[in-house]
């Protein structure tokens, strides 16, 4: 038994924030019945072709549910909508602001019929405020949040490779969801749950805005090294790799000088010697660590550091990491079915001794439509007049 078996999510969703927050739902068991719009459905199928000629977003997020092409718009939606939250404990909607008030799916509409109903309803910005209307993209939300401000290099600002806003917002949304079931199993009670991109977002950027508290000056965009800690960071060996090294504390700086660069007297430099002069002279250590490392290959220096112990890592690409050690040897892959043939899969982060993780087909436009309408009560003949009609 999976931790939400017997739990129904009916999701409105498109993109990523919501469809990442209910597939970590299906994960762990949930019935994720998801409505998209008949013959175009979510257009992050469309985002690209890299999967078996699936796009690699939808995949990444959409495993394991059940596809319902449905026109919200059309008369029959409503009934359909009805049977479906009649059987449903969360409702979850990304739409554009307000669409889902205006289809009479907002808490305040739903909650007197469905009283154990969880609405989760995830924006850009909110229910509320100025930017309630605001169109909201991830790399938006990146650039709203501050996040460019302190990333990429003293030039150039950069956005995260992922997207990070948008999994930020799922992840909330995930949380949220799981912490009203749990309450509702103590009151019965369903609630709404309002998650934004720009909060979700706000508090993952804490640090850098603790750092200016008050006015102080901000951390400053550094690449891939730490913007206040130094050696933190990408450093070329002699073979051409990058080695990426991090040290936390005085000790490590001595190990490190010791172990790895071999010049025990450079961790008494009076240059170096506490963490803010290293950060202040970078530059002269960088070019200190370059040489040292300048006649090592990559591997040879890893084999030093990982012996110092100093933390450290290598700069893998996606080919890398789909064949990491690490990942191979705790077996934490899988396979998932497609509509067009088995597609790998990491496994979910969290392995537990109670249960498996749900690791169940990405399913084709509307595949399960005529089932679930079956379900609902709908004669064979009445499906397909609404296929006709292109309400489904």
């Amino acid at each position: 038994m999976r931790p939400l078996d017997g739990i129904t999510v009916v999701t409105l969703e498109h993109a990523i924030a919501a469809p990442f927050c209910t597939r970590q739902l299906a994960d762990l068991g949930a019935r994720v019945i998801k409505i998209e719009r008949p013959g175009v459905g979510d257009f992050a199928r469309a985002y690209d072709d890299r999967v078996k000629g699936m796009s690699s977003h939808f995949v990444w997020v959409n495993r394991s549910k059940e596809s319902l092409s449905l026109d919200v718009k059309h008369p029959e939606a409503t009934v359909i909508l009805d049977r479906l939250l009649t059987k449903a404990d969360v409702l979850v909607q990304n739409l554009a602001p307000g669409a889902a008030a205006r289809l009479g799916l907002s808490f305040e509409a739903l909650s007197s019929r469905y009283p154990g109903l969880i609405v989760c309803d995830i924006s850009g910005y909110g229910a509320d405020g100025p930017y309630r209307d605001k169109k909201a993209y991830d790399l938006l939300i990146q650039s709203e949040s501050g996040f460019l401000s302190v990333t990429g290099t003293e030039d150039t600002p950069a956005k995260a490779g992922a997207s990070i806003a948008d999994i930020a917002a799922g992840m909330y949304a995930y949380t949220n969801i799981l912490a009203a079931l749990i309450q509702r199993g103590r009151t019965g009670k369903g609630c709404r749950i309002d998650v934004s991109m720009l909060e979700s977002m706000t508090e993952w950027m804490s640090f850098p805005l603790y750092y200016a508290y008050e006015g102080a000056p901000p951390p400053v965009r550094a690449g891939a090294a730490h913007a206040t800690i130094y050696p933190y960071g990408p450093f070329p060996a002699g073979d051409g790799k990058i080695v990426m090294l991090g040290l936390q504390n005085e000790r490590e700086w001595v190990l490190f000088c010791e172990k790895v660069l071999l010049q025990p007297a450079l961790a008494t430099d009076t240059r170096f010697d506490s963490s803010s002069k290293r950060s202040s002279a970078r530059k002269a250590l960088y070019e200190i660590i370059c040489s040292s490392f300048a006649a090592l290959t990559a591997e040879q220096i890893i084999e030093r550091l990982d012996n110092a112990p100093i933390a450290c890592a290598r700069l893998n690409d996606m080919h890398e990491l789909w064949e990491h050690a690490q990942l191979r040897a705790r077996d934490r892959w899988a396979s998932v079915a497609s509509p067009v043939g088995e597609v790998r899969a990491p496994l979910p982060p969290g392995a537990s001794s109670a249960w498996e993780p749900r690791m169940d087909a990405i399913p084709a436009l509307g595949e399960h439509t005529r089932a679930i309408l079956t379900e609902l009560g709908y004669a064979s003949d009445t499906v397909d007049a609404l296929a006709n009609e292109k309400a489904i």
